[in-house]
């Protein structure tokens, strides 16, 4: 008997320490200084399910939406399968909720490379909702359009830890074969921006 209490609480010793280190890990990506690129995004009536809060199939498309904006208007991806050198295919994707979104809140989608491989891209992701009870304030044009940056005025209107995390690999391959491909150097260098 006390050898299997011992065992027990052995067994409840290592999975709490193993809890606590991926709530660290999760605490670090939850938090906006993790990321270097930020979006806003915006939620459409469509995007809410029976629940009342955007539907969790969606924050997919939100992370989707801000990994290909960076890549075509900063890392110049031509995603025209006739005249592009490569496309990229998403392997993995994992999304971890906190709190929900709900329309019309626009939240701030954020992006940052935790690791480029030869072919491939993995990335973090985050969402931030807006503050509550402040005015909401205008967006000027330039930023839905180019997005930016950690230095920016912008994120004061959003909070500091985020509502959703997730992780996703991009694999780049060449349109005809759909074998990998060697990521260019100029690629390269745009996305190491976000590291």
């Amino acid at each position: 008997m006390k050898l299997a209490q011992r065992f027990l609480v052995r067994g409840n010793i290592c999975y709490m320490a193993t809890s606590s280190a991926k709530s660290s890990t999760e605490d670090h990506y939850r938090q906006r200084a993790t990321y270097a690129y930020f979006l806003p995004i915006q939620t459409r009536w469509q995007d809410n399910d029976q629940y009342g809060h955007v539907n969790n199939a969606v924050y997919y498309s939100y992370f989707d939406t801000i990994i290909n904006h960076f890549l075509i208007r900063y890392c110049g991806l031509d995603t025209n399968t006739l005249t592009s050198s490569m496309v990229g295919f998403m392997v993995t994707t994992r999304c971890s909720f906190h709190g929900p979104i709900k329309f019309p809140q626009n939240p701030l989608g954020a992006l940052g490379v935790e690791k480029i491989g030869r072919s491939s891209v993995h990335y973090r992701l985050a969402l931030f909702l807006p503050k509550p009870h402040q005015k909401p304030a205008g967006l000027h044009h330039n930023t839905l359009i180019d997005g930016c940056f950690l230095d920016s005025p912008v994120l004061e209107m959003f909070e500091r830890v985020a509502c959703a995390t997730g992780l996703s690999t991009h694999v780049f391959v060449t349109p005809t074969t759909k074998t990998p491909i060697s990521l260019p150097d100029d690629f390269k260098r745009c996305l190491q921006k976000l590291q």
